[in-house]
């Protein structure tokens, strides 16, 4: 099941069940079913709050994921920075949509096991994000 929660801003207008397929397609590409997902939008500010409480890091990002996974069932709450994502979006000339949908497949790939903790690692991340929007339309 997957879920698509607001904290302190409204829940961003998006093709839920298209977005729940491409995401059940892309964990099955990694061998992996989906368990309980929860996308949880908020602001800046609130995404600084938890990246303070849990992780002890004092700066704004645009996703913070925590898994929750068992075996090969990905579960997880992955809280998503609608400011960040806007400003990402302007930064990088791409629609606010289509840098959405990127950060939407960023948190399941974590889930999945992708790390992007180091240079290389981000760019394989880039990489399978890549790959995996251009499955979107499909």
């Amino acid at each position: 099941m997957i879920q698509y929660i607001a904290e302190d801003i409204k829940v961003p207008s998006i093709p839920k069940q298209k977005i729940n397929a491409w995401i059940k397609n892309t964990a099955t590409f990694y061998g992996k079913k989906v368990g309980e997902i929860a996308y949880i939008f908020c602001s800046d500010e609130r995404i600084l709050e938890i990246n303070k409480q849990y992780l002890n890091h004092d700066y704004y990002t645009d996703i913070i994921t925590f898994d929750y996974s068992e075996s090969s069932v990905i579960s997880g709450d992955i809280f998503i920075s609608i400011d960040t994502v806007k400003s990402n979006a302007e930064e990088f000339n791409v629609s606010i949509e289509e840098e959405l949908k990127r950060i939407l497949i960023h948190g399941i790939l974590h889930l999945c096991g992708q790390a992007d903790n180091t240079p290389e690692l981000r760019a394989e991340m880039t990489n399978k994000e890549n790959l995996a929007l251009q499955t979107f339309s499909i």
